[in-house]
């Protein structure tokens, strides 16, 4: 029987907040996307103003739920996904004390450094091993992480730390916007690696962990279960939205979980990919493990007696974004369709053009943040068209290079992969990826929305409208993809040509970083 009850959803990308009105089936309704800025300067800062995400998301969610067709009395949650490893200030109220440092600023390079480098592998051996027998990682020494955030706003930012209550999470800072209560969970906060994962019934941060960089939990939220019920909306934003007040709110959850209930990818092993600014491989996983080596692992999962497998490549679908807008040279751009449908005319090797597509670092399955991107073998006769199918090419030959250690991580072949994110609308790549990685792909249908409609079966469990273990059996639209084996092998070429790339220009890129 079809549930037509429904969640008030925002997925905040680092692109800007998504706001969906969806049944808690997963349809979505109606939804808005809006866009933010990110502002960079030349000291490695990377910052958004997280007061800017809330005003977008509360005058969106006020038009999308008294728009025609939408029948707001039967919201009956609001549940937050979103962009996670960056740091929202904030005072006791849940109001922003100074703008959200993102995941992609690394001023906080220099005090992780200080607090847990060392020789191995530029970390404390010591530190390390501590870190990773209780939560699964570390934090970064590039400081691309709320222990470098924090370090570096109680260093450089005393004024904004002495009106800071709570370091916030981005989900779990909209969440607090909405129920008023301050809370993480050992979801939202895995980026900080400050929990025992060992024993996730343990509601609390490890004190030997935060002793271990310098910091304390008294600003750090308070820890509830993953995507449980923490209370009711506010009574004044549900006033302003038009929302019952008996409305409840559901702890955030990071966009890697919601895209795995937006897949239907909630089972073990059950296998989805994202191809959305960044992109990530991942699955649900039995038990705690880590991989060091190519920063993979299982981290609290979809419930708070699970984990699921993480790692990330900093560049997913943005790289085309990138060349987009460099391409338009200050002109009306080609749109997407246009660019994917241009990059059709080239064909498979884009004429051997090769691009690396480090254009922020990488973390997985190297973790190198000062890897840079470029195009490669560029001759008098190359296109547009191959430039395009180059970029293309590079993220998904990147992503294969991951998927190679993810099989190894997960001790098994992973197969169908369900594939979610903006750049998955794209036909194209959808074939370029099951070449690739030598898989059959399911193209989730709506990709762009899929962690939208995630966070609604998410909440639908939490508020008992079915169990986990249903969640794979809600009705999901797939188009498939399968691998041409002449394509596979050419493609099996490219991986072997970036990891080459990546060795012959480590030395120069870290060189050139320093100038």
């Amino acid at each position: 029987m079809a549930i037509t009850d429904l969640c008030l959803c925002i997925d905040l990308g680092t692109g800007g907040p998504k706001v969906g009105v969806v049944t808690f089936d997963g349809d979505l309704i109606a939804h808005e996307l809006h866009h933010v800025t990110t502002h960079f300067n030349d000291h490695g800062g990377a910052t958004q103003d997280a007061t800017e995400w809330w005003e977008l998301i509360r005058s969106s969610a006020t038009r999308l739920l008294h728009a025609k067709g939408v029948d707001r009395t039967l919201v009956k949650a609001v549940a937050v996904t979103g962009q996670y490893a960056s740091t929202v200030p904030v005072d006791e109220q849940g109001v922003p004390t100074g703008p959200c440092v993102t995941w992609l600023d690394t001023r906080g390079g220099p005090y992780s450094r200080r607090a847990i480098g060392g020789a191995l592998q530029g970390y404390n051996a010591r530190k390390l091993r501590r870190f990773v027998q209780r939560s699964g990682g570390a934090p970064s020494t590039s400081g691309a992480d709320p222990v470098g955030q924090i370090l570096y706003l109680l260093h450089e930012q005393p004024q904004i730390c002495a009106n800071t209550r709570w370091f916030m999470e981005p989900v779990d800072y909209l969440t607090m916007r909405f129920s008023g209560v301050a809370t993480g969970s050992h979801a939202s906060r895995l980026a900080m690696w400050m929990t025992d994962n060992r024993h996730l019934e343990t509601l609390h941060y490890d004190e030997t962990l935060l002793d271990s960089v310098g910091l304390t939990h008294e600003k750090l939220p308070t820890l509830v279960r993953a995507a449980s019920v923490i209370g009711a909306v506010k009574p004044e934003v549900a006033s302003e939205l038009g929302l019952a007040t008996s409305t409840l709110v559901v702890a955030g959850l990071p966009d890697l979980h919601a895209a795995a209930f937006g897949a239907r990818a909630t089972a073990p092993f059950a296998t989805h990919m994202a191809l959305s600014t960044t992109s990530w491989i991942s699955c649900p996983l039995a038990k705690k493990k880590t991989d060091a080596m190519h920063s993979i692992a299982a981290v609290p999962g979809l419930t708070n007696d699970s984990y699921v497998m993480i790692d990330n490549q900093e560049t997913g679908a943005k790289a085309l974004e990138w060349l987009q807008h460099l391409l338009a040279g200050g002109e009306e751009p080609m749109s997407f369709e246009q660019m994917t449908a241009l990059a059709a005319s080239s064909p498979p090797g884009a004429n051997g053009v090769r691009f690396t597509p480090w254009l922020a670092g990488e973390r997985s399955p190297i973790d190198d943040k000062r890897a840079r991107a470029g195009f490669t073998n560029l001759s008098i006769t190359t296109t547009t068209a191959d430039m395009i199918r180059a970029v293309m090419e590079g993220v998904a030959a990147n992503s294969a290079w991951l998927f190679g250690y993810v099989e190894k991580f997960a001790e098994r072949t992973l197969t169908p992969i369900r594939l979610v994110g903006g750049g998955a609308q794209s036909d194209l790549w959808c074939q370029i990826i099951a070449d690739a990685l030598d898989r059959e792909v399911h193209q989730v249908t709506s990709p762009m929305t899929a962690q939208l409609r995630g966070m609604a079966l998410a909440a639908s469990v939490s508020l008992g409208y079915r169990s986990l273990d249903q969640v794979d059996d809600v009705a999901l639209s797939t188009r498939v993809f399968e691998p041409v084996e002449v394509h596979a092998e050419l493609y099996r070429g490219l991986v072997k040509d970036l990891a080459g790339l990546y060795q012959r220009d480590k030395k120069w890129s870290r060189r050139a970083a320093k100038i």
